[in-house]
């Protein structure tokens, strides 16, 4: 499959471990230029020289940033035009859980904390890349949201409902900011992340034998297809979500 991500800069968010940085190693093996950003910046130095080993000759910046704070997020889109002259694909895909429970009983302060991160970040960094380089220049922005915003699930049903939002976000940025960027979205099912441990690390096996294809996902499956939807193969493809589930969403219901 032909990119065209030669030369091309992509910056995405929670890029130091998990789906974000399988995300930034797949970008940088097709060429593209990342830059990576997360909260902490030693754990971004350590992945930015494994991608420049294993992709040389492709630029790297390592920008620590917190995905909800404004100026954080400006001062790192700002750092990435002043390295590598443009943002031309955006991965928002820094997310946040901070509550296990019925949404009932949910605290004001977890419920804030997940819109910030996982919706209203969207909107602000997804602003500060069209107003810096993609309104001129055009390119693409993807999202990372869940398939579990299209689903009921015991315990997560707050942060099932903010990666609704991110779907309805991604539709609605795909309209609004047409015909110049393409935006889209993927809904992962279960990947074995850090964020998603609780889901998956004491039965691994017993729910990969559930799920059609017979194993839960591993972030290079959301790498694959964030490089489809950053790249020419998906250049009349917007507004769209791409499930990546191995297909837990298709599964017959289990009596």
């Amino acid at each position: 499959m032909r990119t065209g991500l030669q030369g091309k800069t992509a910056l995405i968010t929670g890029a130091s471990r998990g789906i974000g940085k399988a995300i930034a190693v797949a970008l940088a093996a097709e060429g593209a230029n990342v830059v990576i950003s997360s909260r902490k910046q030693e754990s971004l130095d350590t992945v930015a020289e494994e991608i420049r080993a294993a992709s040389p000759g492709v630029g790297v910046l390592a920008k620590a940033a917190h995905v909800g704070h404004a100026d954080e997020a400006a001062a790192c889109v700002d750092a990435a035009v002043a390295e590598f002259g443009a943002v031309d694909v955006l991965v928002n895909n820094a997310g946040t859980n901070p509550y296990f429970g019925p949404m009932a009983d949910i605290e004001p302060a977890a419920a804030a904390k997940t819109v910030e991160i996982n919706q209203f970040a969207i909107v602000q960094w997804t602003q500060l890349a069209w107003r810096a380089s993609l309104q001129e220049r055009g390119g693409a922005i993807i999202n990372i949201a869940s398939v579990g915003g299209m689903v009921t699930e015991h315990g997560i049903g707050y942060y099932n409902a903010t990666k609704a939002a991110v779907i309805h976000l991604s539709r609605q940025f795909a309209v609004e900011l047409a015909p110049k960027v393409r935006v889209n979205c993927i809904a992962p099912g279960l990947v074995k992340t850090h964020l998603a441990r609780a889901l998956w690390e004491n039965n691994e096996e017993q729910i990969g034998k559930h799920m059609p294809l017979g194993r839960i996902g591993e972030p290079e499956d959301i790498a694959n297809a964030a490089v489809f939807l950053a790249g020419d193969a998906s250049s009349w493809m917007t507004g769209q979500t791409l499930v990546v589930d191995g297909g837990s969403t298709v599964r017959p219901s289990i009596a």
